[in-house]
């Protein structure tokens, strides 16, 4: 059976989320709305600059795929959720990975529904 999360904050608003690794997504971008996530930023991390990243304010929870991003910017990640107090999960890139994060990270979460399909 599949679970469907819808996660809520703050009087019932979507997520917006902060993914980090990987050079394309594929259709994570679509299961993520479809759990309830409004907004959904990507960083390769590729990039020399996406090392000085910050997170964007409006970010409620960092993901990051574990198996596209090296040590270094990791740290970085960690340091700057900290600093930014964000909650930050690591993840391969499977969607079925990915769900069992956001289940996990959701119990943790103020607000949320789950739906069985």
């Amino acid at each position: 059976m599949n679970i469907n999360i819808m996660i809520l904050i703050n009087g019932g608003e979507p997520m917006c989320i902060l993914l980090i690794g990987g050079d394309k997504l594929g259709n994570i971008n679509e299961k993520l709305m479809q759990n309830g996530f409004k907004d959904i930023e990507h960083i390769t991390g590729r990039k020399k600059d996406a090392k000085n990243f910050k997170i964007p304010r409006n970010i409620d929870l960092v993901m990051v795929l574990v198996d596209y991003v090296g040590h270094q910017l990791t740290r970085i990640v960690k340091e700057e959720s900290r600093r930014c107090n964000v909650k930050i999960v690591f993840s391969k890139r499977s969607w079925t990975h990915m769900e069992k994060k956001i289940q996990e990270c959701a119990k943790e979460l103020t607000s949320v529904e789950k739906v069985a399909i």
